[in-house]
């Protein structure tokens, strides 16, 4: 029986994350910037932006200006730091103190923006279709001259079906997106991983990837960046008919052995995924029985020829995207989710 107890193990692989990078990079034939939102993915922030950055970024992404702020104290001047979220009236003090650029999504904001730090950079969202963020045909029509003349140094829009290359959605969001922003001189851009992968007509003048980096579909290419490694707590024994874990879920069907591992929905693994999920010893599987729950999992070893120390969850058997399947989500939720008590160890 094992009883020793440790910290899951989360291993972040900075150079393939750099290799992702420069891999969608060769896609294309303009600029590539990086989506660093969600600290990164889940991945750490500030490791992330210095990596990407010596690979070549100069350019991020984030969702709020509070992230923005993180990446700036991470990176130091120079790379230009974008906020999706636009400009809100509390944002005024981080936008200005940390050289942040707001992408505008209304006439309020770019109103605000103006009056609140006139001459600070910006950029502008549009809606192509998505209905979520960004000015709307009318209300972009009816500011487009005003907004022009303020100098913005990017045009963007956001794809909703770019991870399904044949859906309608696309075209039809790329030739609003060509009208809406035909003769402007300003720079532009559609296209976030899957946009990439959609081909040339989709680039135009700077790429935001985003998951691709981190290992997820749909670059399936892209190398693997994370693993999991969950230590076993105790190994036991138990007969044909005995149940493991909350509400008698599972019976074993013959005399088992079954490992409990330290990690749970409480850390990002969601108890979704339970009935579908796989544990790893080197290449071997080992199914997940029972519920998981906040702070523990158990595993069917029974076929195992030797007890191991530790369990897999995500490397290279098993990736973010076959266990978001299990889980009947998407690889971003699995990622995003992984949670702060996991001992972090960042491989160069």
């Amino acid at each position: 029986m094992n009883t020793a107890m440790s910290t899951p193990q989360l291993t972040i692989d900075l150079a393939a994350l750099a290799d992702n990078w420069r891999a969608l990079d060769s896609l294309t034939d303009c600029e590539t910037a990086a989506v660093v939102k969600a600290n990164a993915y889940g991945m750490g922030a500030a490791q992330a932006v210095q990596t990407l950055v010596k690979a070549g970024a100069r350019h991020f992404f984030v969702a709020l200006a509070e992230e923005g702020a993180t990446v700036r104290q991470a990176l130091g001047p120079g790379p230009r730091i974008s906020v999706f979220s636009g400009h809100m009236p509390g944002d005024h003090d981080l936008i200005a103190a940390h050289d942040l650029t707001p992408m505008l999504n209304s006439i309020d904001q770019m109103l605000h923006h103006v009056e609140a730090l006139p001459g600070h950079s910006f950029g502008i969202q549009l809606d192509s279709g998505m209905n979520r963020l960004g000015m709307e045909a009318a209300e972009w029509a009816a500011l487009r001259e005003i907004a022009l003349a303020q100098n913005p140094v990017l045009i963007m829009s956001h794809l909703a079906c770019a991870d399904e290359p044949d859906h309608p959605m696309n075209a039809a969001q790329l030739n609003n997106f060509i009208e809406m922003t035909a003769d402007i001189g300003v720079p532009r851009s559609l296209a976030a991983t899957g946009g990439i992968l959609l081909g040339s007509g989709y680039h135009f003048d700077l790429t935001r990837p985003g998951v691709g980096l981190y290992g997820g579909l749909p670059f399936a290419q892209a190398r693997s960046v994370v693993a999991l490694d969950l230590p076993i707590i105790q190994i036991r024994d138990i007969d044909e008919g005995e149940t493991v874990g909350y509400g008698n879920t599972w019976y074993a069907q013959r005399p088992s052995r079954i490992a409990t591992v330290a990690a749970g929905y409480a850390d990002g693994l969601i108890r979704a995924m339970g009935p579908r999920a796989q544990l790893f010893a080197d290449t071997a599987r080992c199914p997940v029985v029972g519920r998981i729950s906040m702070d523990l999992i158990t595993a069917d070893v029974t076929d195992l020829a030797q007890e191991p120390q530790s369990l897999s969850i995500l490397g290279p058997t098993q990736t973010v995207d076959d266990l978001a399947d299990a889980a009947g989500t998407i690889g971003y939720e699995i990622l995003t989710s992984l949670g702060a008590r996991y001992q972090r160890e960042y491989l160069t």
